[in-house]
């Protein structure tokens, strides 16, 4: 990425750790379960902090986690929630995830299967980049066979292998016929993966020194680790911003973020603590804005290896958990507890299956059946996530309550993700929003790459391929409560809470969204955001 001159309004690089924001929708390779990846939101902005009439005008300066030189303006390479800012402020999806991560229209206008869901017609709105040309089914076959371009490893290549790239075409230039490898009930959910931004036919890397999108806001400037200012697009298809200029500012440790809030320097904070959002919460200096149901926080037991092999032990290690516990003790209360179900409160989730309690006794007869009285295990951990050292002491503890003994064993954070996918049998696991259904395709099918649980059943991915080539959406989410309620009684994660994701604001800035979990359409939605 070219480094261009920063803007003369552009303020000092603030000291800090260079931490890196990760998003992950995936494990492993692909940067598994750190807070990702694939995000969808509601069709507009929801009124966040504070209310009124939006007022237009002015320069709102948020402060993000950077990455340095690894910054990139490229919407499909970006990997950082501070990269991922940026593009949905200068670039658009077709879709994008609303709060309950079901798929709604952006630059697609509609969609519409065919009856064996393995062809897909998707209409494009009018809308237009920011030289003035209009966004065509050319620059939608362009942008997606860029991203699966096998030679790269951009981020949302894997999403799109659905997708018949080569047989796919253009019947108009408002309209592309999306040919699939199989029948996929859910492809909505692939036009809303993330980083699958469109962009100009044509567009090569040293396009994005000054690039062209179809977003909100137009480039101003750019230095990578440091500042990119942005304007409003007066043109904006979804009506133009309120903001004149927006601009993302880079500081990597948390304290340099809610330090310049209070002091001014910026009047939008990403990723804090809870521990500062406890501080100044109601205390009327900023305002604190808790994204629910952002992360979710779990264990991993491998189902291929002893001792969870044994489903009785799963279930066991099922009602050790303190779930109330672990998440006052490993999230200190910001988050609310788990059902050992990814996606609480996302479209298909099954909330009708009971609340499961900790119960040490039956913990123990199930124990003693599967002839593990005495157990013994190692839990893998790291301080690569919030928590994640602390839930493991948390449970150590409970588990000793059932006569377990785990052995809590912390790891590298560079190679955590990586290394956990085939070793061991017992780890800390999270994973930021997707669809439920992008859940199963990526976690636990028996061909699944971030298969973290080597949760492997033939019948199990029969019922994922049925719910796939059922056009009817009931009788869909019927099979995806059935395949819920397998793996609440036998699955290899163990799900004891969902993290809130905080934010911090100024008490000038209205129009925040309080409902979208992070990297939903609605989170870091500047283009809803006004200054009193």
């Amino acid at each position: 990425m070219t480094e261009l001159p920063p803007s003369d309004r552009e303020p000092a690089e603030p000291s800090g750790l260079r931490r890196r924001g990760f998003l992950a929708a995936t494990a492993g390779a692909t940067a598994t379960a750190g807070l990702v990846l694939a995000g969808c939101g509601t069709g507009s902005g929801s009124p966040g902090t504070g209310g009124g009439t939006p007022r237009r005008g002015g320069r709102l300066r948020a402060a993000f986690a950077g990455g340095g030189a690894s910054e990139t303006l490229d919407p499909h390479l970006g990997n950082l929630f501070a990269d991922a800012a940026r593009a949905k402020a200068l670039y658009d999806k077709l879709a994008d995830c609303g709060t309950d991560m079901s798929a709604r229209p952006r630059l697609a206008a509609k969609w519409e299967p065919n009856d064996t869901l393995d062809r897909w017609r998707v209409t494009l709105r009018k809308a237009a980049f920011h030289n003035g040309k209009p966004v065509t089914a050319e620059d939608v076959l362009y942008s997606f066979r860029r991203i699966a371009d096998p030679k790269k490893a951009y981020r949302a290549k894997a999403s799109l292998e659905p997708i018949d790239l080569a047989a796919s075409r253009a019947t108009s230039p408002d309209t592309v016929e999306f040919r699939l490898k199989r029948p996929t009930a859910e492809f909505p959910n692939v036009l809303a993966a993330f980083g699958a931004y469109i962009v100009p036919d044509g567009t090569t890397a040293a396009d994005f020194a000054r690039p062209v999108g179809s977003g909100p806001f137009r480039f101003v400037s750019f230095t990578p680790g440091r500042s990119c200012v942005v304007k409003r697009n007066d043109a904006y298809w979804d009506g133009a911003p309120h903001l004149d200029e927006l601009e993302f500012v880079v500081a990597n440790e948390e304290s340099a973020r809610i330090n310049a809030l209070l002091g001014g320097q910026v009047e939008y904070a990403h990723e804090l603590n809870p521990t500062t959002a406890r501080a100044h919460e109601g205390k009327g200096q900023i305002e604190i804005v808790r994204l629910r149901n952002s992360a979710m926080q779990s264990f991993a037991m491998k189902t291929d290896r002893a001792p969870f092999d044994d489903k009785r032990v799963r279930e066991a290690f099922f009602l050790i958990a303190d779930r109330e516990e672990l998440v006052d003790g490993a999230l200190s209360g910001a988050g609310e507890i788990g059902n050992d179900l990814f996606g609480k409160g996302y479209e298909y989730y099954a909330a009708d299956l009971p609340q499961r309690h900790q119960d040490l006794d039956r913990a123990r007869h199930l124990l003693k059946q599967a002839g593990a009285e005495d157990l013994r295990v190692t839990l893998d951990t790291s301080p690569v996530a919030a928590g994640f050292t602390e839930a493991a002491g948390i449970f150590r503890d409970q588990a000793a309550k059932a006569g377990v003994t785990v052995r809590v064993k912390s790891g590298s954070k560079d190679s955590y993700w990586s290394d956990i996918l085939d070793s061991g049998t017992l780890c800390c696991y999270r994973s930021g929003a997707m669809p439920i259904e992008s859940h199963f395709s990526q976690r636990l099918l028996s061909d699944s790459t971030t298969n973290a649980t080597k949760w492997r059943h033939k019948d199990f991915d029969a019922l994922y391929q049925q719910a796939q080539s059922t056009k009817d959406k009931q009788e869909r989410a019927a099979v995806y409560g059935r395949m819920q309620r397998r793996l609440h009684a036998e699955g290899g994660f163990l799900v004891w809470g969902f993290a809130d994701w905080i934010v911090g604001t100024s008490r000038r800035v209205h129009g925040v969204s309080h409902d979208a979990p992070a990297n939903t359409l609605d989170w870091a939605r500047f283009d809803t955001v006004w200054l009193a």
